[in-house]
């Protein structure tokens, strides 16, 4: 059923699941090799626990492999904090209108240019490489995307040439690094959902390294042009010890991007009854954990639609394909599942790779 969409679902899960993978892979160069210089506990783990390092300048010492998973609703919908009215209309009109097409033209994970900010908020669901050194220091990114933060006291650019990653530059107050960066061009997305940018975007970040295995990040958004107000993100970064960076090069989308088609012409035709839809609210649980960490959905209902909250976050749109099939993009197309009285007992996410079930809270599990 559905084949248009499970195919599409293929193409975005082919680039989640290879990121994912090169996390955990252990047969390839250097990806099991022990990093040096890391505080052991009697087992042989890293101490995540130890002081914190401080570089030959007395500042604290980021370098090293860091892993920062953003919250899934975030990854889904950078704006899910903000009230409605604090999106500019063109700015929501055009995320509702990628989340109905399932991000088919999504230039990232689908046409495979640089993430950009994506990188910046935790989007890229990537490891990062952070090498510091007084006057500079420089993340670096699976995909071969790199960043350079300038800590040598020069300003931002006045009039950038507007890049994919921008421009950054960045200063010390007490322990934690302060980093802005301007000068992205508008070529790329906020978020999985498909919230666009403008090349008015300024980015702060916030990193301040609490001891040796963690560091408190924040990065806060200010776009006029998409939000009237500052969106605000925060995640801790782990230290991943003992394995490097594994080269991820994005190649093989394009000759797929040809058989993406968004909802079909049947599936745009689609409505659902209130009274069916009312149905269907509630918070189901995942058996397991799905991508990005998902364990709970809260499905609800606002102005006609469906929407999907992921781990308490996110305000997906679940647009319908038919009466019980839905899609959020995010892990698959969702099927609702009724027992012989017609109650909702479970979902289950359909996706290229697997069906995942989650039970809805206080349903007779029914199998």
């Amino acid at each position: 059923m559905h084949m248009t969409r499970f195919r599409e679902a293929a193409v975005v899960a082919e680039v989640m699941a290879t990121i994912l993978l090169l996390t955990s892979s252990a047969g390839a160069q250097w990806l099991n090799y022990p990093t040096s210089g890391i505080p052991r506990l009697p087992d042989g783990k890293p101490n995540l626990a130890a002081p914190a390092p401080r570089a030959p300048d007395g500042k604290p010492n980021l370098s090293g492999l860091w892993s920062f998973p953003l919250h899934p609703g975030y990854v889904g919908n950078i704006a899910t904090d903000l009230a409605k009215e604090q999106v500019r209309p063109s700015a929501a009109a055009l995320f509702a209108e990628r989340m109905s097409e399932f991000g088919k033209d999504d230039p990232g994970t689908i046409g495979c240019l640089p993430l950009g900010p994506r990188h910046i908020t935790g989007g890229g669901l990537d490891l990062v490489k952070i090498v510091q050194t007084p006057s500079l220091t420089i993340v670096l990114h699976q995909d071969l995307a790199y960043r350079q933060i300038f800590t040598d006291g020069r300003p931002l650019p006045t009039d950038p040439n507007p890049s994919f990653m921008g421009y950054s530059v960045g200063r010390w107050e007490g322990d934690t690094l302060v980093v802005e960066s301007v000068g992205f061009n508008d070529r790329t997305w906020l978020d999985f959902g498909g919230h666009p940018h403008s090349e008015a975007l300024r980015i702060t970040e916030r990193y301040r390294r609490t001891d040796f295995g963690h560091i408190e990040r924040q990065v806060t958004l200010e776009d006029p042009e998409v939000f009237t107000t500052p969106v605000t993100v925060a995640a801790e970064m782990t230290l991943v010890a003992d394995t490097d960076l594994l080269e991820y090069v994005c190649a093989e989308n394009p000759k797929d991007r040809a058989h993406l088609v968004g909802r079909t012409s049947e599936e745009k035709t689609v409505t659902v009854a209130p009274e069916i839809l009312a149905k269907y609210v509630g918070v189901y649980e995942l058996e397991r954990s799905a991508a990005f960490g998902i364990r709970v959905i809260n499905v609800s209902l606002e102005n006609g639609r469906l929407w999907a909250d992921l781990n308490g976050k996110g305000r997906l749109p679940l647009v319908p394909l038919s009466e019980r099939m839905f899609s959020p993009r995010l892990i698959g197309t969702y099927e609702f599942v009724l027992d012989d009285q017609g109650v909702v007992t479970h979902l289950l996410s359909h996706s290229a790779e697997e069906v995942l079930r989650a039970n809805r809270r206080g349903a007779t599990p029914a199998r």
